[in-house]
């Protein structure tokens, strides 16, 4: 399982999470088989000035992710996500990849259900 977790930095788990997911730094990319981390990566996020919103969704799904965890999300790209197929989930509480890898890891995340919690898109 791939999870992709916004950053404004790269410092792998250990990496604090971006508040808007489109215009994070990094994304942290965790890999997951059978609850335990098999590898962590930190990948530049290209920005979506050109494409608006749309174009951070494509960006996130050039990842191959199985979940996004964002700490909030517009409703076009919620919608977006949504379409896709990709499971998004809320975590407005925690500060590092590694805490919020913890509380998805005992089911304590809100599933989005394509809607988005921002009011600008």
């Amino acid at each position: 399982m791939r999870l992709v977790f916004p950053t404004n930095e790269n410092e792998g788990y250990l990496s604090k999470r971006g508040a808007h997911f489109g215009k994070a730094k990094y994304y942290t990319v965790v890999t997951l088989e059978d609850g335990k981390i098999l590898n962590v990566e930190g990948i530049e996020n290209g920005g979506h000035n050109s494409g608006a919103c749309s174009n951070a969704v494509t960006n996130i799904m050039n990842l191959n992710p199985d979940a996004l965890i964002v700490g909030g999300i517009g409703g076009r790209p919620a919608l977006g996500f949504a379409e896709a197929g990709l499971d998004v989930y809320f975590d407005q509480i925690s500060l590092t990849v590694e805490d919020s890898l913890n509380l998805f890891l005992e089911n304590k995340l809100e599933k989005s259900a394509g809607n988005g919690t921002c009011d600008h898109n």
